[in-house]
């Protein structure tokens, strides 16, 4: 009996937003988009993919980091929209995990529906551990 690894869909796939909010765009006006080439260096040549199975960041301009996390080792969530997110489209989005090196997973300045995002992510979750057989146990000390 064979056991094949399920496929492995693309939940999203980005970098941040160059201008995430309207202070970002304001400022760009200002300076006549020379503020551009600061919000393009400090978002630090980063992307984000979220799979069916996992949540990969990479980051670094010339030396690159790439961070992995199993998408079965994630707890919670938390969507952070702010006004000016909301008025640009983008938003963030925060995940506590179980894994150790890697404990919290920021999604920050996602130029897409994060709300739409966070469910498609959390049915994900939920299809990884079940998949895997992991059960979440809430224990309270005394």
């Amino acid at each position: 009996m064979t056991t094949e690894a399920p496929l492995e869909d693309t939940l999203y796939e980005g970098a941040p937003s160059l201008v995430p909010g309207l202070g970002s765009l304001v400022l760009a006006i200002l300076t006549v988009g020379l503020a551009l080439i600061y919000f393009w260096a400090r978002r630090g040549g980063t992307t984000y993919r979220v799979t069916s199975q996992r949540i990969v960041v990479e980051s670094g301009l010339f030396s690159k980091k790439l961070e992995q996390v199993d998408l079965y080792r994630v707890n919670d969530f938390t969507v952070e929209r702010t006004f000016s997110q909301r008025v640009m489209g983008t938003g963030n989005l925060t995940m506590t995990t179980f894994d150790k090196s890697t404990p919290i997973v920021n999604l920050v300045d996602l130029k897409t529906d994060v709300v739409a995002l966070y469910e498609r992510t959390r049915r994900a979750v939920e299809a990884a551990k079940e998949m895997r057989r992991v059960r979440m146990l809430d224990v309270e000390q005394a």
